[in-house]
């Protein structure tokens, strides 16, 4: 049997238009807050930890999100995950979520530190129904190398699969090897150094919707680079290259507010962590 340097499982309920905790377990490396509700739309929120500082060569971590009908969770971490060399082994992280009916999830995830000779894989299986919602965000940052150019880790894998109502709906994988040396060549990294990605899936979001929030977009934030992908299903996928995690945090804090206020018809909340 596998051994896991963290595990956590997380299970939401809705009662009286209130989500709260079903099911709440973690043990080793990975643990979460006490729960809280920043508003008084009834939705949940919580942190997860890493008690441990960081992750190291062979670190397996696994986490399991369930929502049931019309429950609603904001999950966040408390700050950036941080991987370190790994000179054996690399450092998994898998996830799996389970969206009921009408549920909706806003994962808001730190950046991805990977410091020299780092080796991580993400993956990420969200099985929701056609109902539910769901916004996700993830970012990556080069950490100290002895050179200091910012690309000395080895690789960064994050794979995420979304299936609506039992079936395959979008495919997402970003896969960076800074030792194939194409990290500045056009399509990739080009002459930035930080990436972030947004996977948003709602029944609210059609064509209209991402052609005006692109132009939006286009006049909030003219000096960055970014793309944005209407998919198959009502939502949509977003790229952004910066040179900054702030850059990254900016936009991505600006999608999610509008998110939430267009689609989920939420004001914003401050996820103050320091």
């Amino acid at each position: 049997m596998e051994k896991l340097t963290g595990t956590l499982a997380l299970a939401i309920a809705e009662r009286d238009g209130k989500s709260v905790p079903a099911n709440t377990y973690f043990q080793g490396a990975l643990k979460v807050m006490r729960p809280q509700y920043l508003d008084d739309s009834g939705q949940v929120v919580y942190f997860i930890l890493n008690p441990g500082g960081g992750y190291v060569g062979g670190d397996v971590y696994k986490i399991n999100v369930t929502l049931a009908d019309n429950a609603e969770l904001l999950l966040t971490t408390q700050s950036a995950t941080k991987v370190y060399e790994t000179p054996n082994n690399e450092v998994r992280q898998e996830t799996e979520i389970t969206l009921g009916k009408n549920s909706l999830l806003e994962f808001i995830s730190d950046p991805v530190i990977a410091y020299e000779k780092a080796r991580y894989v993400q993956q990420q299986v969200v099985h929701m129904d056609k109902t539910a919602s769901l916004f996700y965000s993830e970012m990556i940052t080069p950490g100290w190398a002895r050179e200091q150019d910012g690309f000395r880790y080895e690789q960064l894998l994050l794979k995420n699969q979304v299936y609506i109502d039992g079936k395959l709906a979008v495919i997402d994988a970003f896969r960076l090897t800074p030792a194939d040396g194409v990290l500045h060549d056009i399509g990739m990294l080009e002459s930035f150094s930080h990436v972030g990605s947004l996977l948003v899936v709602t029944p609210s979001i059609d064509e209209t919707f991402v052609h005006d929030f692109q132009e939006v977009l286009k006049q909030e934030f003219a000096d960055l680079r970014f793309g944005i992908s209407l998919l198959n299903v009502h939502g949509f996928s977003a790229r952004i290259l910066a040179n900054s995690t702030q850059e990254l945090e900016q936009f991505i804090d600006f999608c999610h507010r509008y998110v939430r206020q267009h689609c989920f018809e939420k004001s914003p909340l401050l996820l103050r962590k320091y």
